[in-house]
Formats: C-alpha cells, sequence, structure tokens
C-alpha cells in the first residue's frame, strides 16, 4: 500500500542542516523499493515523500525516522493512499 507523508518545515535552519541525511535516507529507501516517490513542494515549505509499505507500522516507522523529522526540522503527516487503476473505462 501507498502511504503520503508530508514533510512540513518547522525550523529553516535545522531543515538546512538535515537535508543531506533526508535526502541520502529518501534515495536508500527508494533503492531498497520501499519509497516510491519524493520532492519538495514549489513554495519551499516542505515536501512529499510517497512509502511503499506493507503495513501502517512500517510506514509510520519510515517516516517518522527520516532525519528531517528526528531532527526536528520537519514534522511529518502520514496518511494511507489507495491508487487507481487507471484508465477508467465508462
Amino acid at each position: 500500500m501507498k502511504y503520503l507523508a508530508t514533510l512540513t518545515i518547522i525550523d529553516q535552519e535545522k531543515h538546512q542542516a538535515s537535508r543531506p541525511a533526508h535526502l541520502k535516507y529518501v534515495s536508500e529507501l527508494y533503492e531498497q523499493r520501499k519509497v516510491f516517490a519524493a520532492g519538495p513542494f514549489p513554495d519551499g515549505k516542505g515536501g512529499l515523500v510517497i512509502y511503499d509499505c506493507d503495513s501502517d507500522d512500517e510506514a509510520k516507522r519510515l517516516a517518522n525516522a527520516d532525519p528531517a523529522v528526528t531532527s526536528g526540522a520537519r514534522t511529518v503527516e502520514l496518511r494511507a493512499w489507495t491508487t487507481l487503476d487507471l484508465p477508467l473505462h465508462f
């Protein structure tokens, strides 16, 4: 199942310091097929990570272990997400 993690920046100084570790973390999870996609919002206030996990607990564990979150640079809001089987035929 996919999980959307909205990461909102709450401390710019901590964000700058934790960003390299955050990017490394997300990239490593992508290589493990635990991250489907990730990227920043154009307004510079945070970003989104889409996790691909087997359970709610796994998604929570991965999202909360992100260095951007553990450093106090960002908050995380996690939601389960179901994709549509596109294209839809009517």
